[in-house]
This record gives C-alpha cells, structure tokens and sequence, in this order.
C-alpha cells in the first residue's frame, strides 16, 4: 500500500516530478561506492532535491545535516537487462536521524524508514524495479546533531532471499546445495563451534567458530588470534534456528552481508567428505577443493 505523503513532501514532491521530467535544475555529487554530503551547502533554499550517482554494488550514503531532499541514483556496472534480478538492501546507520527514506517510483512515494525507528541491526530489502530511494529531511530545531546514514547492497534475487528467510539458513541443505556452496560462498571453512551468543534484541545468534582450515574467505572475517596462535572468526544466522554449540567439526559457508559473516550451509564435515566423494567418482563435482 502507498503511504500518503506528508504536507511537508507535497512542495518537494512537485520538484520532484518536475526534476524527473528535465524541467528543474538540481544538485548532483558522484562518487563511485560512497557518498558523504552536507545539507548546509543549500540550508538558504531548503527545497532543494540533490542527486547522488552510485555505481558499487555496496557502499554507503553519510548526510550530515540533512535538509531538503536526496535522490539516490543506484547505477551497478551491470548490464540494464540484469537489474530486474537485483535486489537492493539498506541497513541504517544505528544513530542515524533527521530524515525518512522513501521508494520512489514515478513521483509516487512508500514510507521505508521513518525517522526516528531504532530497531537495531535492521535491514530493509526491495527489488531494484520497485524504484529508487528517496530521501526527505524532516521538519527540525536543531539540525547540528542530525545525521542520515546507511549502508546499502545490491545482490542477486536469490541470495537476498535465503538471506532474509527463516526456512533458507535453518533447513538442512541438500547434498547439491553443500557441494554448490562450496564453489560460490563468500567463505569455506573447516571448523568447530567453541561457543554460541544469543542475541534477542536483534533475533540472531553469533556462532564463535575455531577454524581448523580456510579454504577460503571475501573478507578478513577469520583471522590468527594473538594469544594462541589459532584462527577464529565469528558467524551470524537467525536466532530461530537454534544454534547450539556441540563437538566435531563442520564445514561452515555462506556469504558475507553488510560486512558481517551470515550462515549459508553447515554439514559436518564427515557428511561432506561423503558427499564430496561421491560426487567426484561420479565426476560430478562442480569445482574442486581438498576435502581433507
């Protein structure tokens, strides 16, 4: 449903429109994955819509100050015919204040973060088709302590949605899945869970794994621990699953989500050797990696 807009947004919504269709001039700033402005630079004439260019697939917007409008133009070095396969994930900065963030789309607006919502760690995913980001400044005394920021992530359809779905990190994957996952997570390692935090404010549990081999990882999520020379990192997934700490080793994938480790497949590692031999003396295997 379409949230009506507010008495303030009708005179940036007529800018807005008029902007869209080349009758009005406006502000732009380019960077390629991040862009970092004031509101102060046209505080004189606070209907102003700024346009920001941002061709990464993840980045981050910082507005100090915010007054008038953003328009935040997600342009990925992807060819236009993959964009419907895209989904866009923002997660607000946890003191982020002094503006609410819009869908945008033909002039019509839909409320996706008012100002003022502290719901911590949340992330806030719609399809790159379902239009732009829209950013108002909200009506303020003292704008000196306001700043408006978040963190987004363009990511193919797929992998928003086991990110963001209960059943997709907590089922058992399949012997295809273990073996696909292994040649396409953003990390594969060889570990033990050494302990379980659960954290219920934000409904996740963070899994503090002792790495016995790295296959590989995207980020320096894992690293050599000063005092006993072991690698260690830490995992998140969904509180719902259930993690418990136990003995044995697993073969822990998955992807990394707004610089954070999230839980993909997690057989153990016994299960996968099997599945791993298997596959290869049928020659089915689709990528190659020691297994030992």
């Amino acid at each position: 449903m379409r949230s009506a807009p507010a008495a303030g947004l009708l005179p940036l919504l007529l800018g807005l429109r008029l902007l869209l269709g080349g009758g009005a001039a406006a502000q732009y700033s380019s960077d390629l994955c991040n862009w970092k402005g004031s509101g102060l630079t046209h505080e004189s004439h606070k209907k102003d819509v700024e346009q920001v260019y941002l061709r990464c697939s993840e980045g981050s917007i910082e507005w100090m100050y915010p007054t008038g409008a953003l328009i935040v133009n997600l342009r990925p070095n992807t060819s236009p015919a993959s964009y419907k396969h895209l989904t866009v994930c923002i997660k607000p900065f946890k003191d982020s204040a002094g503006a609410n963030i819009y869908l945008e789309k033909t002039g019509e607006l839909k409320l996706l973060v008012r100002d003022g919502d502290r719901s911590p760690s949340k992330v806030y995913c719609f399809g790159y088709d379902q239009g732009g980001l829209f950013i108002e400044a909200t009506p303020q005394q003292d704008i000196s302590r306001k700043i408006t920021g978040f963190q987004y992530e363009l990511m193919n359809k797929g992998i928003a949605s086991d990110l963001h779905t209960v059943s997709a990190p907590c089922r058992p994957c399949s012997d295809t899945e273990v073996l696909l996952a292994v040649c396409t997570s953003d990390f594969v390692i060889r570990g033990s869970i050494q302990d379980v935090t659960n954290e219920a404010e934000e409904q996740e549990s963070v899994i503090h794994v002792g790495v016995n081999k790295l296959y590989r990882q995207k980020s320096k999520v894992f690293q050599l621990t000063g005092e006993s020379g072991n690698w260690r990192g830490q995992i998140k997934t969904l509180l719902e699953c259930g993690v418990k700490p136990g003995d044995g080793d697993f073969l822990f994938t998955g992807r990394m989500h707004f610089g954070e480790a999230r839980l993909g497949c997690a057989p153990r590692f016994k299960d996968f050797q099997r599945m791993y031999k298997e596959a290869k003396d049928k020659g089915l295997n689709p990528c190659e990696i020691g297994p030992d």
